[in-house]
């Protein structure tokens, strides 16, 4: 299963209590809490781009499954990772103490990311 394409951002839980607790001032939270994001996925094999666009804040990553990379945090501090894949349609990092699981179903991305006992769960559909 190909993660490639194009998805927008549908619904999302927990936006505000998980980028106050990694540390988010309270105005870029409230300035990022209703914005539809766009992220767009280029899988080749084991590398992927990803492109995710937030109003005026476009995050580039890449990376190739069990390889070294750096990603951005949500807080901009930039860190290494390695990304690992578990069957063929799940992706998963920790960034930092953040743990982070993307998983396709159909045309449907269902991430999350934990940091203690706070889930964040964003649900995106391909477009």
């Amino acid at each position: 299963m190909s993660f490639t394409g194009k998805y927008e951002l549908q619904s999302q839980e927990n936006f505000e209590p998980f980028m106050k607790a990694i540390g988010l001032p309270d105005e870029q939270i409230q300035k990022g809490k209703d914005i539809k994001g766009t992220s767009e996925i280029v899988q080749d094999g084991k590398k992927f781009k990803v492109t995710v666009t937030t109003g005026s804040k476009v995050l580039h990553h890449e990376f190739t499954i069990g390889e070294e990379c750096e990603m951005e945090m949500p807080s901009g501090e930039k860190i290494k990772t390695v990304v690992q894949m578990e069957g063929n349609n799940r992706l998963i990092t920790n960034l930092k103490g953040i743990k982070s699981v993307t998983e396709l179903n159909g045309d449907t991305i269902t991430h999350t990311m934990t940091t203690g006992d706070i889930t964040y769960k964003r649900i995106s559909k391909r477009i």
